[in-house]
């Protein structure tokens, strides 16, 4: 990594940082805020939290495409006005009509962040620092949420209104400060493991859907965030209070196991991950959730104690937390390195909409069964988990060395005698 790309690389973990610690303040207080602060009920509560999904499904089709146009960059400045917009006029907004026109400015902008913060450490990194680079982002995301959460908490009051005005104040002025910080990264053009012919924007998604290990890429992707993050706010929180009896404080100290795990495992983990095929990570992830899900049964569906269920529920957010640890410097990284030159914003925009797609429909799914449908809930994420594990083997044989396995690829090349450079892999 040259220093240019060192530098810019630094301030691109800067900005995830400082825009994870923005959410922080507010994601977990936004539907006490519309529905009881606000007084706009539980209906219009729900509707803004469909509306963030909504806006991001409508916005990342394009956002791949400006990203490859005009380049990570500029896309990420508007994402974060955007954003920032947003979010004072949801601190600000008193009617129906308003919280939904903010969230769905806020949702827009917080969406098309994520492809183009991704697309600019792929710009700034090799296939020897990428996975690296991936891992630190995910570190300081839930580092920034965490501590983001834990000010936040301090600062509402739920009796007054200018309390939250003043998180959402914050959380704009966080993104601003980020606008600042990145208008003075100069991006380099770094080497990336490639091998299609840089394509048009407009025959990007042609060239994707092509791509027939980026399509089971996204299968398995869908499969992750459905059976995972799509479960954590919503059915699997339900069964813990339904079937297992878990108390609201319980439940918080289940989130913080999970923040907790990634934050102290992450870069233990990642020594090693990095010598590992990525398929076979992804495969034992799969394993790893469904072992949790097992666990999550045992505290839901079990005879024993109360407190045993709650080390048990505690203990489920904690694996699942080792998993997002191991996946967080694998799946990224692969993405970028089956993109085409000059298609990673478009490959990265694809790989954020199915996520946005299974956040989705994840909780519209998993939330009324967790809550009555205990047994049959837990089995069907279990087998959701073990599916992981097979499309990921499936996956493999997809892959080329250097997609698979990049650390193995450059030392074979350096033991047959040539430069440890950035290898070229074949089309996909």
């Amino acid at each position: 990594m040259t220093r240019a790309m060192g530098a810019a690389m630094r301030r691109i973990h800067v900005g995830n940082a400082l825009s994870a610690f923005g959410l922080g303040f507010t994601v977990p207080y936004l539907y006490v805020y519309v529905a009881q602060v606000r007084g706009l009920g539980a209906v219009t509560a729900g509707l803004v939290l469909a509306v963030f999904a909504v806006a991001a499904l409508i916005v990342l089709p394009f956002a791949g495409r400006a990203i490859v146009r005009r380049g990570p960059l500029p896309v990420l400045i508007a994402a974060l006005i955007t954003a920032a917009l947003g979010a004072l006029s949801l601190g600000l907004a008193g009617s129906a009509a308003a919280v939904l026109a903010a969230a769905a400015a806020l949702g827009a902008g917080q969406a098309v962040m994520q492809p183009a913060l991704a697309t600019m450490i792929v710009d700034c990194s090799t296939s020897e620092t990428r996975s690296r680079a991936f891992a630190t982002q995910f570190f300081l995301q839930n580092l920034g949420l965490g501590v983001g959460g834990l000010i936040g908490g301090h600062l509402v009051d739920t009796t007054r209104v200018s309390s939250f005005t003043l998180l959402f104040a914050i959380e704009a002025a966080m993104f601003l400060l980020l606008v600042v910080v990145m208008a003075s990264v100069r991006m380099p053009h770094s080497p990336r493991v490639e091998s299609a012919p840089r394509g048009s924007a407009k025959g990007g998604w042609r060239q994707l859907l092509g791509n027939r290990a980026m399509v089971q890429l996204s299968v398995l992707g869908f499969v992750l965030f459905f059976a995972c993050y799509g479960q954590f706010e919503s059915g699997l929180s339900a069964y813990g209070v339904e079937a297992a009896g878990i108390s609201t404080s319980a439940l918080g100290t289940a989130l913080a196991a999970n923040t907790a795990v990634i934050v102290v495992a992450q870069f233990a983990v990642l020594r090693f991950v990095e010598r590992q095929k990525r398929s076979r990570v992804i495969a034992a992830v799969g394993l790893i959730w469904a072992v949790a899900w097992a666990v999550a049964g045992y505290a839901g569906l079990g005879n024993g104690s109360r407190e045993m269920a709650t080390a048990a529920f505690v203990s489920t957010y904690a694996l699942f937390g080792l998993g997002e640890a191991m996946l967080s410097p694998t799946v990224a990284p692969l993405v970028a390195d089956l993109a085409p030159a000059g298609l990673a914003g478009q490959y990265n925009s694809a790989f954020a909409l199915v996520k946005q797609l299974a956040l989705a429909v994840g909780p519209a799914v998993g939330g009324p069964m967790g809550a009555s449908l205990h047994a049959p809930y837990v089995v069907t994420f279990l087998l959701f988990s073990l599916g992981i594990t097979v499309l990921a083997l499936r996956l493999g044989r997809q892959l080329t060395l250097v997609q698979d396995q990049p650390w193995m690829a450059r030392k074979r090349v350096v033991a047959r005698g040539g430069a440890a450079v950035e290898p070229v892999a074949a089309e996909a």
